[in-house]
């Protein structure tokens, strides 16, 4: 009996489905977001603004759970693996919804395949910044620098996507720098703020307030267009026709997650991403709030691991 009982409760397929009328009552109780990133990363912080607006809109608590590790392995599979009724969901964001595809060998969840996408939630551009003691005021004098001194010129990477972007623009111009990783987004601003690293693309939140200070000099954004909340940075598109690099986030629920609580979900989220003290609050953070219907949301999802799991592969990035 004990036996039975235990492949029971470790069995997620085996949980019972919400009832129709535990459906048309969604939610009852406390709704939880799970976030594979240690509470102060910018996942976390995107997301804490996000909970008192939800909560009024839904009725009910809505929690964070912070559970770092595996570059965002551990929170996502914790949510892969509970009950499917919309109680439990997770951020996915460029690192465990796309770039883990290719750069996590037996990864062992499909961010499109193990679950319900119930919304999106926000998007932001890096910024590329150099010391503000550098000679460089433009992408196009980075670019020529880089030229004259091949492999001369550092990029610091707190993450993979800032590696593939920073890559990316070397490839893109032919020229070659040399990579140095730091532990996340902060020690790689950091030391170009020394002026030990002559260049990385950070943060956008982060990096925005360094520049608005003379800390550090913006060069361009890597969304393809102006950014509205910094238009008076150039995109490095600008620059380097069709360089385009974009971080975001979105949640998803469990795979068989009801489509009526998802739908309630969704359009509770879309409310509360529309109302201005919300974005304006997210615009403080760097990020433009959007939504997205849970099927455009997971079509968005297959193009970025598509084109992501290509850069890092065109880049040489290899799995581990």
């Amino acid at each position: 009996m004990t036996l039975h009982r235990r492949h029971l409760l470790a069995a997620p397929a085996l949980i019972a489905p919400l009832s129709a009328q535990a459906q048309a009552n969604w939610p009852e109780r406390t709704i939880r977001i799970t976030i594979g990133f240690p509470a102060g990363s910018v996942t976390d912080s995107l997301m804490r603004n996000l909970l008192e607006p939800l909560t009024r809109e839904l009725g009910q608590t809505v929690i964070i759970d912070n559970r770092p590790g595996g570059n965002g392995v551990v929170g996502t599979m914790a949510v892969k693996n509970a009950a499917p009724d919309g109680y439990n969901q997770a951020i996915l964001s460029v690192t465990n919804g796309a770039l883990n595809t290719y750069l996590v060998r037996n990864l062992p969840y499909d961010p499109i395949k193990d679950f319900a996408h119930t919304g999106f939630l926000a998007e932001a551009p890096y910024l590329l910044v150099v010391p503000a003691s550098s000679p460089a005021h433009s992408v196009a004098d980075l670019v020529e620098l880089a030229k004259q001194r091949p492999g001369g010129l550092t990029f610091s990477h707190g993450n993979f996507s800032a590696l593939i972007g920073s890559e990316m623009l070397c490839r893109m111009t032919g020229t070659r720098m040399l990579a140095v990783p730091s532990r996340g987004g902060p020690e790689a601003l950091t030391e170009v703020l020394a002026g030990r690293i002559d260049s990385t693309l950070t943060d956008f939140a982060s990096g925005l307030a360094q520049v608005r200070e003379g800390r550090v000099r913006a060069l361009g954004v890597t969304s393809k267009t102006v950014f509205p909340l910094a238009a008076e940075i150039p995109p490095i598109a600008n620059a380097v026709p069709g360089y385009e690099l974009i971080v975001w986030f979105g949640l998803a629920a469990p795979l068989g997650t009801p489509a009526p609580v998802v739908a309630r979900f969704n359009e509770a989220l879309a409310k509360v991403l529309a109302q201005p003290d919300t974005r304006e609050k997210l615009g403080r953070l760097g990020y433009a709030p959007r939504s997205m219907p849970p099927e455009q949301w997971r079509d968005f999802l297959q193009s970025q691991i598509t084109v992501l799991s290509q850069l890092a592969r065109d880049i040489g990035l290899e799995p581990s």
